[in-house]
């Protein structure tokens, strides 16, 4: 039974299941400040031919010539109606059709996120289409949304600029098509037309579900569809269709009963990178400073050519997520792939860039070459000191390890333990085994002492994880279960922590959303086009591949690994992300940002994930 409370114009304010009482699932006026009637439960808008409209939640007129009527009847589910009727006397073009569904996805912290807040899992694949909103705990009943009459096509955001920040998804708008602003979303975009006195019919049912499994056999889905990925050559089988492509990138399917989804086609591994390093030497080095500044890796913007330059943003300098290339090198060294004598000019180059500009003699590492810092970001700490790591197990020079070592100990001094810092008990473990090889056995120990009460000290928190760059996040929960995986002493709390990083990925049947985390926020600091909004995939949803590669669910891992590869195009140049609304505050979406600036880390994770390479 679906218990929903209405306002007074008629409008859901909240569904609650008794076994989580406090749990609202829609987002709520006075308490979400930014959250006003404006976006009530079934308000929306309409572009057509004749001029738009908004209409509030209980409809009426959108415009001349086109009227809404909404019916509401609650009894297992709620089932809405909503028609859309050509009043006037001549044909009448929709361009857009939008409803607001205000779920809670927000991060005010994670106590409450993991309390009160929802993940929107969106699937608009025309006439098959539902919105999954799942408690970001993992754990209880799901509440669903699903098509039953009608179609969805697209999916946009709206509240969501620098005034609203990281920690809200914004106002997820649901369309029946949105042709108008962005006619090639999604595989592409419907008109509607109505001649006089012709309606169009959606009809949604909103329900409680036990769990996910249950919310998905409701669905009524057409057809199942299985892996969504293959090497470019190799046929993937859909709805008893068999799709190919030599291309590598993703390509849009329709499939039977009106709906559509997406697939990838990527080359293979060694294949793709053995291209992108070639291009991230060609393209993505400061070549007109003099050394050891010109060996820096920069952000590259693909329609001017240019590197990018700093310009005092701090997720476009030379040091910091920019570590993901120089690290993709080592990868292939290791591996002997690629140009042996340039990828060994570039590391040798890098390295001693980074002892110059990116590191102190203490150990601290500092985001940039000429960026103010007004304390140290712990972030970039385990990075750089995995870079010097793998120097030491490439070219076998002591200086590098006893770097690699200092730098975490200089992290941990800076309060790490405080921190779910991404790569940090993977490179203590790498570290800790390197000098004991070398026979420092009483640091390394030291190292691993570390890790136990870094571990320990994440146990003892339970619900009340710290903030770190966004209140509460998937590159959060998914560093947490990785350290407590690799410490592996505090087994319930793991469980807890997996069921947390499982949530934020969906279920939806489409490559670039299947089990990929959410993150909607990495197109405004990393891109050129400064676009807030979801991104799917962003190179940091590997960290649950990372992660659940630990666990050993390496199918999933290796399923989000291969996904994430749709940031990568034909000729390997590449995005840094792919903003996947068709609109976000109206600007169009469904687009790659031209610039290509921390998205090796997908590469680099992917070959540190999948290859066991023996210490030196």
């Amino acid at each position: 039974m679906t218990f929903t409370t209405f306002h007074d114009d008629g409008s859901p304010a909240r569904f609650t299941h008794p076994d989580l009482p406090e749990h609202p699932f829609l987002l709520q006026e006075g308490a979400d400040t930014w959250h006003t009637p404006a976006h009530r439960w079934g308000t929306g808008f309409a572009i057509t031919s004749r001029g738009s409209g908004r209409w509030a939640a209980g409809g009426g007129e959108v415009l001349p010539g086109l009227t809404l009527t909404v019916s509401r009847v609650e009894d297992e589910a709620l089932t809405e109606t909503y028609t859309w009727t050509n009043t006037g006397d001549t044909a009448l073009t929709i361009g857009s059709l939008a409803l607001s569904l205000p779920f809670r996805d927000v991060y005010d912290s994670a106590e409450d996120s993991l309390a009160k807040a929802c993940h929107a899992h969106v699937w608009t694949g025309g006439s098959w289409a539902w919105v999954l909103a799942q408690p970001m705990s993992g754990q209880g009943p799901v509440l669903g949304t699903i098509v039953r009459e009608g179609a969805l096509w697209a999916y946009s955001i709206e509240s969501r600029n620098i005034g609203s920040g990281s920690n809200v998804r914004g106002h997820v708008m649901v369309h029946v098509t949105d042709h108008a602003r962005n006619p090639s979303a999604f595989g592409g975009q419907p008109e509607l037309a109505l001649a006089p006195g012709e309606s169009s019919t959606l009809t949604l049912e909103t329900g409680f579900h036990a769990d996910v499994e249950a919310f998905l056999a409701a669905t009524r889905a057409p057809l199942e569809i299985g892996s969504l990925v293959a090497e470019t050559g190799a046929t993937l089988t859909i709805a008893d269709r068999a799709v190919t492509s030599a291309t590598h990138g993703v390509q849009h399917v329709d499939l039977p009963g009106g709906s559509r989804t997406a697939v990838l086609f990527h080359h293979p591994q060694r294949e793709l990178v053995e291209r992108r390093v070639a291009r991230i030497l060609a393209d993505h080095r400061p070549r007109h400073l003099p050394a050891p500044e010109r060996h820096a890796f920069v952000p590259y913007d693909n329609d001017t050519g240019l590197t990018q330059t700093t310009n005092g943003w701090g997720d476009w300098t030379d040091g910091a997520e920019r570590l993901g290339m120089p690290a993709l090198l080592q990868q292939a060294r290791l591996r002997g792939w690629g140009d042996r004598a340039a990828v060994d000019e570039a590391l040798h180059g890098w390295a001693a860039f980074a002892r110059t500009w990116l590191v102190a003699a203490d150990g601290t590492v500092h985001r940039g070459s000429h960026l103010p810092e007004g304390k140290p970001r712990l972030y970039n700490f385990p990075w750089i000191a995995h870079f010097f790591a793998d120097q030491f197990r490439l070219y076998g020079s002591a200086a590098d390890l006893d770097l690699a070592a200092l730098i975490i100990e200089r992290a941990y001094d800076l309060g790490a333990q405080d921190h779910l810092l991404i790569g940090f008990p993977e490179v203590i473990t790498l570290v800790a085994a390197l000098l004991e090889s070398g026979g420092q056995g009483d640091r390394a120990t030291a190292l691993r002492e570390s890790l136990v009460k870094h571990a320990a000290h994440f146990a003892g928190l339970g619900h009340a994880l710290p903030s770190h760059e966004v209140n509460y996040e998937q590159s959060m929960v998914a560093p947490l279960v990785t350290l407590l995986a690799v410490e592996g002493t505090h087994t319930e709390t793991l469980a807890t922590a997996t069921r947390w990083l499982r949530a934020f990925g969906g279920p939806q049947p489409h490559v670039r959303l299947r089990d990929i985390g959410i993150r909607h926020w990495d197109g405004f600091w990393f891109g050129r086009n400064r676009q807030y909004g979801d991104v799917f995939p962003h190179h940091w949803s590997v960290l649950s591949g990372v992660a659940l590669a630990q666990l050993g669910d390496t199918e999933t891992a290796e399923a989000i690994f291969r996904a994430n590869l749709a940031n990568f195009f034909d000729d390997a140049s590449a995005t840094c992300a792919f903003v996947m609304p068709s609109c976000v505050e109206g600007v169009p979406g469904y687009r790659s940002d031209p610039l290509a600036n921390d998205q090796d880390w997908v590469l680099t994770l992917w070959l540190r994930s999948t290859y066991q390479e023996s210490l030196r």
